[in-house]
């Protein structure tokens, strides 16, 4: 369309300008034989055959009218049919300018003169000329030319622009029917290729997100169903089977610490998604960071005490704006870890420093350690680094998702170190005022 426009655009404003040119040559070139008639001939009967030869010097046509507008030359070379009010102008003294006329498509300009003191029209124009048509009929093939060979370009180059689009519509596809295994092959830099590339990304993300989900719902279908295995077994075994207080005991101790256990998952399930709503009021309130720190490792001296655990305490006197029941499940649940996978007569340690606007809070253990690959992913929902754990330990992957969303509403951020084998550090960095 931009080909078509410029083509009748250009040649519009191309034939406006030569046809200007063009009627300011024959102004000339007419006035210029009136006045070498004017100067050169005797009488009026030699009008039309000096006109005749002139003409043949140069290459113009040339029609002549005396003053009752009836021709006195009219050249065989190519008519030029020219109106009576045209005439009837030139015969008044006027110049006839942008003459139209239906099969002449050249300038034709009216000139007016005397003999004799009679009016006299000259009407001249260019005679057509082959060369010029080759020049037009080459104009209009170049113009041809270009449509076909820009067409051609433009499609190859929506080609390119298009593949990798299609590329990322069949993945699209794919990946709403549950399908991660496909690859996006682009070298290119541009918006498309880091379109590309985020999308890679992001399906990567999905699907590391659907794996964990997958093993979420196995470990959380075997962590219902083994408490649930245990109460039903045991309740059974309550109902038919004579035995000693002692058993009795025993087994209902049993069925409380798996029904405890399935309280905890439904409370980590249900506070996990609290958190992850968009609205979560926040009771505010001016407390001592670093009496709450305390007052949770004595909370959980039963579980470090029976592991022998040391405990090195290193707290600055810290008053802290926040939810003090949020942060206390954030200590809580760093603090459980630790003790977990803390080996027997090990060493944990915890510090609690002020720097500038922010209170930092430090956790270390000196217990088997997460690998580096796996940090980036500890904090996202139903993760187990298994690899780092001892199967023995229990967990559902809920209670570091729990800490982050707490973290992250209180406007800080947490951060872990340390590498496999090396113990870990969790540091959470939280601004001392929260309005």
């Amino acid at each position: 369309m931009s080909l078509f426009i410029a083509y009748f655009s250009t040649t519009l404003l191309y034939q406006k300008r030569i046809h200007s040119s063009i009627e300011e040559t024959l102004i000339k070139n007419g006035q210029k034989m009136i006045q070498i008639y004017q100067s050169t001939a005797t009488s009026a009967d030699d009008l039309p055959e000096f006109m005749q030869n002139f003409s043949g010097f140069v290459p113009t046509n040339i029609q002549l009218y005396n003053k009752e507008g009836k021709p006195l030359l009219v050249m065989n070379k190519t008519p030029i049919h020219v109106e009576d009010r045209n005439i009837e102008q030139v015969i008044a003294g006027g110049i006839a300018r942008n003459i139209v006329t239906g099969e002449y498509h050249l300038p034709i300009i009216g000139l007016p003169f005397q003999v004799d003191e009679e009016p006299y029209a000259l009407f001249i124009t260019v005679e057509k000329n082959s060369v010029d048509d080759e020049i037009m009929n080459s104009i209009h093939l170049m113009y041809v030319i270009i449509l076909l060979l820009g067409s051609l370009l433009i499609l190859i180059a929506a080609r390119y622009l298009v593949n990798p689009i299609l590329q990322l519509t069949k993945a699209t596809k794919r990946m709403a029917k549950g399908k991660f295994d496909f690859e996006i092959q682009t070298k290119r830099k541009d918006e498309i290729g880091v379109l590309s590339t985020s999308f890679k990304e992001m399906a990567n993300e999905i699907s590391k997100l659907d794996r964990m989900r997958q093993a979420f719902v196995t470990n959380v279908s075997h962590e219902i169903q083994s408490p649930l295995t245990s109460i039903s077994g045991f309740s059974k075994a309550l109902k038919q089977m004579k035995m000693s207080e002692e058993s009795k005991n025993r087994y209902l101790t049993i069925i409380e610490e798996e029904s405890e256990r399935l309280s905890r998952l439904s409370q980590n399930l249900l506070k996990l998604s609290y958190l992850q709503q968009e609205q979560h009021p926040l009771s505010v309130s001016t407390f001592r960071l670093d009496e709450q720190l305390r007052t949770v490792v004595i909370n959980l001296e039963p579980q470090w005490k029976a592991k022998e655990i040391f405990i090195d305490v290193q707290l600055q006197n810290i008053t802290i704006q926040a939810d003090e029941d949020q942060l206390k499940q954030v200590w809580t649940n760093l603090m459980s870890n630790a003790i977990k996978f803390t080996p027997i007569h090990g060493k944990i340690s915890i510090e609690a420093i002020i720097k500038g606007d922010y209170s930092i809070v430090s956790i270390t253990d000196n217990g088997i350690g997460i690998p580096l690959e796996e940090h980036a992913d500890i904090f996202k929902p139903f993760h187990k680094v298994d690899k780092a754990r001892d199967p023995s330990v229990k967990g559902n992957g809920l209670g570091l998702s729990i800490v982050k969303q707490i973290v992250d509403i209180h406007n800080g951020k947490i951060q872990v170190s340390g590498d496999l084998g090396e113990g870990s550090t969790f540091k959470v960095t939280l601004p001392r005022s929260f309005m």
